[in-house]
């Protein structure tokens, strides 16, 4: 059965009193609205807590404990974001470190280790999503080498884990892996497809303007799993020239917005940020704007999203997939766009629960 949940990167906190009050503040209520028994979560830990997890056992059971009277589940983790994910200006930060650098390795260990011990009794596995290697500049041959021993060393220790454990590698635009396409030719000869598959990103997917269906066919025929999707929508933008002004709106600056246009001649025009491309890109074409949206929540026109893209990939996965929802943007939405965080996220995960037959943890 497919295992539903929302990602707590939302939440800001980097030290496990904060967690467990922003979960009181959040997480508990949402459950409570939408008349839950149980809620799944994605977890997100920041490496200093994941690392004071992992080395006590002790510590790692009163945390399960506190879940557990909360009524919440922990069904997989986000293991993308080390560390810092609400500073002012987060941008490029987020792909460090690298899967070159030894903290990487740590820290995504550390989390198989919290996870191999707060995932419930009853889920088949547990799955934890990291960046596509890195940031798509500068990278060599030998990086290409150390980040392939790096997730050869994690295999290893995902064998000896209680629980089956996989890694999901996530494509994103702008990165070494920067389509399905990419981390499928990448991943194909070099992991153990038991334990390392993709995650799925919708919203980074549709930014790409690949096929949904014959995307998850093309990871399956390489003999590849999806471990999870990331339940997630971008903004479409039909007539860019016609959406500046409200584009503007969304040039917020803590994240970085890569942005996608779909030229007439059938290439794909790229911008890092969409700053940039409001300035560089021709707007000739239809824009895909990686801006994780709400999906209950469909922007004004002459804005849209890709909520579609998300519907096609559900109906064409495996049924026993995690599915993630995962809007991290709440709060640098464009204020008219915002709404309470509790009634936000309980729409979203309605919203998935009743559009596309899913069901909360």
């Amino acid at each position: 059965m497919t295992r539903l949940c929302y990602c707590t990167n939302v939440h800001p906190a980097e030290d496990l009193p904060g967690i467990l009050a922003q979960l009181d503040t959040y997480a508990v209520p949402v459950r409570e609205k939408l008349g839950a028994d149980r809620l799944g979560l994605g977890l997100w830990l920041a490496a200093a807590v994941a690392a004071g997890l992992a080395s006590s056992q002790t510590e790692l059971r009163k945390f399960r404990a506190e879940l557990d009277a909360r009524g919440l589940d922990v069904i997989t983790m986000n293991a993308f974001p080390y560390g810092g994910f609400h500073a002012d200006v987060v941008k490029l930060a987020v792909y460090e470190p690298r899967w070159t650098d030894r903290r990487r390795l740590k820290y995504t260990t550390d989390c198989v280790t919290v996870l191999n011990g707060l995932l419930p009794d009853d889920a088949a596995y547990g799955g934890i999503s990291t960046l596509p290697l890195g940031w798509r500049e500068p990278w060599t041959e030998a990086d290409d080498t150390a980040a392939q021993d790096a997730l050869a060393e994690l295999t290893r220790s995902l064998r000896s884990t209680e629980r089956l454990i996989k890694l999901a590698v996530e494509p994103e635009p702008g990165c070494i892996l920067d389509t399905v396409a990419d981390t499928v030719e990448w991943l194909a000869p070099r992991v153990d497809p038991e334990y390392i598959g993709l995650c799925l990103d919708t919203c980074h997917l549709a930014v790409s303007f690949a096929d949904p269906v014959e995307t998850v066919r093309s990871i399956e025929t390489a003999g590849l799993e999806i471990v999870k999707v990331q339940a997630s929508a971008a903004l479409h933008v039909e007539d860019p020239k016609a959406a500046y002004e409200q584009l503007e709106e969304f040039a917020e600056p803590r994240y970085l917005h890569q942005v996608r246009e779909s030229a007439p001649c059938g290439t794909i025009l790229t911008a890092d940020d969409l700053p940039e491309a409001l300035e560089s890109l021709p707007a000739v074409g239809p824009w895909r704007v990686h801006f994780h949206v709400p999906l209950h929540a469909e922007p004004d026109e002459p804005l849209g999203s890709t909520t579609d893209v998300l519907t096609e990939v559900l109906d064409t996965v495996p049924s026993d997939r995690i599915v993630e929802v995962e809007t991290y943007t709440w709060n640098v939405l464009p204020d008219r766009h915002r709404q309470d965080l509790v009634d936000g996220i309980a729409a979203e995960l309605a919203w998935a629960e009743g559009r596309l037959n899913l069901e909360v943890s």
